[in-house]
């Protein structure tokens, strides 16, 4: 009774066009009611008690990072990179498209902020050389959501938070599923192609390759100095987080000059409207989690699970596919607030590394950012391109199936996420 009540007043809010954090709120309120001890001292404590918590500081300051990447002219600079060595190549803007968005990924973790980059720089330049709007809106889409996978991953850090998990692991167990995406979406995009007369741009010369990566060092070094300092233990998310907003802030400033205090303004003020909403949603996240507890929907959960709970790669493949379904009518941060903490005891308990079941979780809610009909991903390449959302639902339909494709190669092995995990650890 608890589950049904709990999803027809979150369905219901959100249908009526309620905010995902007041929809929250609603169905932690009608928990409360349903088990008969409404206090809304408790429901205001659980809200500040989602907020106050030190690895939560990582978002702030990777919401700021992104955003100093975009004004200060680092992400340019990194499709510049990759346009200057794929963009002779048939079909190259696809490939400049890949490379940028694994780059852009490995430096900002939000998938909204790299697909707005690549479709801003990308989109025109495609539409210059005859390339079909669909398959490349499609793939810049597909591209964008690669950065909830690679660290520095936001996801990550608020899935971390919520359910107990090593961040650090997550984004060292992110690394490889990022980089396979990335060859998935290369094998897609030569199969689209085929058949396609796409203008081809002049081969560029060594020297202007090595003056353009010459300029790009300064932005290549961020993931370095991220990855690097996590797996050499010299700091935690948190710190890597401020690392990152302060380098970036830094290069954009002072070594490229293209970040003013007039603009630097805008970009807090941006940075700080999307915190405010990222920390509001957790604060109302964890007074529905408490509830969820309080009402014991974990193991009703588990009793209708039990049927596949002996079978780890079952278990799995039941999750999943529970997880695209609901990725469909819901955004990534809201489906691991409300899901993660559910979900994750559960895959321990039916024998599931619980960071490979973390990166797989947020694969799959990643995957549903590029569905219809919510698609907040495909909705932004739409706003951004100014095209038609149908369009986009179109040509990203290739490469969501290779990415079912290969969210199927990690439940069959799941060795592909914890043997590179082990050996970086």
């Amino acid at each position: 009774m608890s589950i049904l009540i709990f999803l027809v007043v979150l369905f219901v809010a959100m249908t009526l066009g309620a905010p995902i954090a007041f929809a929250l709120m609603l169905t932690a309120i009608a928990l409360m009611w349903h088990l008969d001890f409404f206090d809304a001292q408790l429901l205001a404590q659980n809200v500040l008690a989602g907020i106050d918590s030190f690895p939560l500081l990582a978002v702030p300051f990777f919401v700021l990072a992104g955003e100093l990447m975009n004004a200060g002219g680092l992400s340019r600079r990194i499709i510049d990179l990759a346009q200057a060595f794929f963009g002779h190549i048939r079909g190259g803007l696809g490939l400049v498209a890949i490379g940028a968005a694994i780059m852009l990924a490995s430096m900002s973790g939000s998938a909204i902020a790299d697909t707005a980059a690549l479709a801003t720089l990308l989109l025109p330049m495609m539409r210059r050389q005859n390339y079909p709007e669909g398959p490349s809106a499609g793939l810049i889409a597909a591209g964008g959501i690669i950065a909830p996978i690679i660290p520095p991953s936001m996801p990550m850090v608020i899935y971390g938070v919520t359910t107990g998990t090593s961040i650090t692991k997550l984004f060292l167990g992110g690394i490889v599923p990022g980089v396979l995406m990335g060859i998935a979406l290369i094998f897609a995009w030569r199969w689209v192609q085929r058949g396609q007369d796409f203008a081809v741009a002049p081969r560029q010369p060594w020297s202007a390759r090595v003056k353009v990566l010459g300029a790009c060092v300064w932005a290549l070094m961020l993931p370095v100095i991220i990855v690097g300092g996590l797996r050499g233990g010299i700091f935690t998310p948190t710190e890597a987080a401020v690392v990152a907003a302060v380098y970036a802030l830094f290069v954009a400033t002072v070594v490229y000059r293209e970040l003013d205090f007039k603009r630097l303004y805008h970009v807090l003020v941006a940075a700080s409207r999307t915190t405010a909403v990222v920390m509001f949603l957790c604060g109302a996240a964890t007074a529905s989690a408490y509830m969820i507890t309080l009402a014991d929907l974990p193991s009703e959960l588990a009793d209708s699970l039990a049927p596949v709970m002996s079978d780890p790669r079952l278990f799995m493949v039941a999750v999943v596919v529970f997880l695209l379904l609901f990725g469909m009518v819901m955004d990534l941060t809201p489906a691991i607030l409300i899901l993660g903490p559910v979900l994750a005891p559960l895959a321990v308990k039916a024998g599931v590394d619980p960071v490979y079941f973390g990166v797989v979780f947020i694969l799959t809610g990643s995957i549903g950012l590029i569905t219809p009909p919510v698609g907040t991903v495909l909705n932004v390449v739409s706003g951004v391109g100014r095209l038609r959302m149908e369009t986009a639902v179109t040509g990203v339909l290739p490469f969501l199936t290779i990415y079912l494709i290969l969210l199927g190669l990690l439940i069959a092995f799941p060795a592909i996420v914890t043997a590179p995990l082990a050996w970086m650890s």
